[in-house]
């Protein structure tokens, strides 16, 4: 149980050093490109990072530390994904600061306490445990999402080379 706090941590800890990355070295034209339609750029990522760590993730700890049921989070209703014109900075700003409380919000959370089941409106009875292990693998989700929108001028620039690509063809 100490090793899902661990593993959670250090991800939830990696996470922002990567999009700092991202924001402050690439062109924000490749961070603003769209793969395809409907699917979200780098920036629309981060941005949907940023109202995961406002609206669903701590939040929940908090609800599972309280022995309370919560609902779904829908991102295309209640997210502002791709629904806002973001200045980069001041959006990887927003998202450092959040993630700065939610790291402080998973060190109330001790190995005992990942048992805890509440109800998920739409999942039904879900664990802190499985929670926490959603939140890490959904960061890693929406990184690697976003570097798959990057990639995509590049691999349509590649020419002959781009049939090495094709899993990654948005």
């Amino acid at each position: 149980m100490a090793k899902t706090l661990a593993w959670v941590r250090a991800v939830l800890e990696t996470t922002p050093l990567r999009w700092t990355n991202f924001v402050e070295n690439l062109p924000k034209e490749l961070l603003e490109h769209e793969p395809a339609p409907g699917e979200w750029s780098a920036t629309g990522c981060l941005q949907h990072l940023v109202d995961t760590e406002r609206f669903v993730f701590p939040v929940r700890v908090g609800y599972f530390l309280r022995g309370e049921d919560f609902p779904a989070f829908n991102p295309d209703s209640e997210g502002t994904a791709g629904k806002r014109q973001v200045d980069l900075d001041e959006l990887l700003q927003e998202f450092l600061g959040l993630r700065i409380d939610s790291l402080a919000t998973l060190e109330k959370v001790h190995p005992a306490d990942l048992d805890r089941t509440v109800r998920h409106a739409e999942l039904g009875l879900v664990s802190l445990s499985e929670m926490l292990h959603e939140w890490a693998a959904h960061d890693l989700l929406h990184t690697v999402q976003a570097e798959k929108a990057i990639m995509q001028p590049l691999i349509s620039g590649c020419g002959a080379w781009k049939v090495y690509f094709t899993d990654h063809i948005a």
